[in-house]
């Protein structure tokens, strides 16, 4: 049993709304509290500013970022390119560089990140806060948000409503350790490094991305959506299909350069084994449970669900192993491809995916095959229905793929497997860096100091 002892003063002064919930007293929260207390701090309103200008734009495009586009463990952001003539009711907060963005909607209290870059017209969803650091380093403050106190911080402030969420004036009321500089500067550095190596795993999907296209004769392709073609009505009989989308051109052309392939074609179900038989999970027994809103846009696991068998949903039917890949079956999160590694062999995911590896293609390929426009393109053409427009079972064994040389997969294979590296080395960084401010605030700045420098030197990482 945990126990807290506040006055009815405290209760009074710690929260605007008089929050007199016990969760809100928990001891983790009081502890915080009395850790943070001994170091010199301020308010957060006095050290950053959340004043934005609101998106009004009424022409062309902008970049979107969604709390779903933010990956969870390194807080890199994916944007989406949408006409401005008709955005999201929640894109309103424009982002300069440096802005910090935190997620007030729950579960994703994680969901923090930092503009690196300059971008025109960007533009971040309502569901976050936004921060501009005015004294105080920004990367030092998006890594204190990322910290498990401050992340349990914000549970704390979570409001209990239907739609649960911490409002940000909770956020700016928040006490803020006020670390040295030199101290500061430290943690900038290592966010540094992290970016990087974040950067060069880019890099190596692009060149095992422009491989593929380049052995396919597509590197310079682009597909283009017709307004107006003809079909005959023999086509919509073989396929079964009326539908106009369908039947886009730009479906067939990319089968048709697929075909072209010197070594030859396969379809999936020829080349690709599908493993959609049911498991059923034991009551007693604890489960890793991957659904499809632990898929980041590039292809990383950022998390899964961890319960026992009889708390899992039912759609926690396919048990995956290391070297497969899942593939999402639903419309519009079919870029949501991913590769079990070994952390999580044996761990279960939801019926929304295919489970799929080959003994002709190697996993690192089929990666990429299905996030490039060869997969693409055809799950998008093989999808149907009303409320839940999905890809069913025949059609995703209808794909067509290339029977690519071992050559090619073998250099498509080393380009994936050197991004998994850099993105390790960069997520190792940023834990170094959340636990070093951890320790700031549980310890001293030298400890942290110490330890954060030593850490470095085993990564043969230089922070002076």
């Amino acid at each position: 049993m945990q126990i807290s002892v506040v006055t009815h003063s405290k209760v009074k002064n710690d929260s605007k709304d008089f929050r007199i919930d016990a969760e809100f007293y928990l001891p983790v929260y009081l502890k915080y509290e009395k850790q943070i207390g001994k170091h010199k701090n301020e308010i957060l309103r006095n050290l950053a500013d959340n004043c934005y200008k609101t998106f009004r734009r009424k022409e062309g495009v902008f970049e979107y970022i969604e709390i779903s586009n933010v990956d969870l463990e390194i807080g890199e952001y994916y944007t989406e390119i949408l006409n401005s003539d008709n955005p999201p009711s929640r894109a309103k907060k424009i982002l300069k560089k440096s802005d910090i963005i935190i997620s007030t909607v729950r579960p994703n209290r994680n969901a923090v990140s930092i503009i690196l870059d300059e971008r025109k017209d960007l533009v971040a969803s309502t569901g976050f806060c936004k921060l501009t650091a005015k004294r105080i380093n920004p990367k030092f403050l998006f890594i204190l948000f990322k910290t498990s106190v401050y992340r349990d911080l914000l549970v704390r402030f979570t409001t209990a409503t239907m739609y649960p969420a911490v409002n940000e004036d909770d956020i700016l009321n928040l006490r803020i350790p006020i670390f040295d500089d030199k101290f500061q500067t430290l943690i900038e550095s290592i966010v540094d490094y992290s970016y990087s190596f974040i950067n060069k795993s880019k890099s190596f999907y692009s060149q095992a991305e422009q491989m593929l296209l380049s052995e396919l004769g597509l590197l310079s392709w682009k597909p283009k959506h017709r307004l107006s073609f003809v079909k005959n009505f023999s086509d919509t009989q073989a396929s079964g299909r009326i539908d106009a989308e369908y039947f886009q051109p730009k479906y067939d052309e990319v089968v048709e350069r697929i075909k072209q392939y010197k070594k030859g074609y396969k379809s999936l179900g020829e080349i690709v084994r599908v493993k959609n038989n049911n498991f059923q999970p034991k009551d007693e027994v604890t489960y890793r449970y991957i659904e499809l809103a632990n898929i980041s846009a590039n292809g990383n696991i950022n998390g899964f669900i961890e319960a026992q068998g009889k708390e899992l949903p039912t759609r926690a039917r396919r048990m995956v192993n290391a070297g497969d890949v899942i593939v999402s079956t639903i419309e519009g999160a079919l870029s949501s491809v991913a590769l079990i590694n070994d952390d999580l062999d044996n761990a279960l995911c939801s019926t929304g995916f295919f489970v799929v590896n080959s003994e002709k293609i190697n996993s690192e390929t089929l990666l990429v095959l299905f996030k490039s426009p060869v997969g693409q393109l055809q799950l998008k053409k093989g999808c149907s229905g009303t409320i839940l427009t999905a890809i069913g079972d025949d059609e995703f064994k209808r794909i067509i793929l290339p029977d690519l040389f071992a050559g090619i997969q073998s250099d498509i294979k080393r380009k994936i497997t050197e991004m998994y590296d850099a993105k390790a080395l960069s997520k190792r960084l940023l834990d170094i860096a959340k636990r070093g401010v951890e320790m700031a605030i549980e310890k001293s700045e030298k400890d942290a100091q110490n330890w954060i420098e030593a850490e470095s030197e085993k990564l043969k990482i230089a922070t002076a």
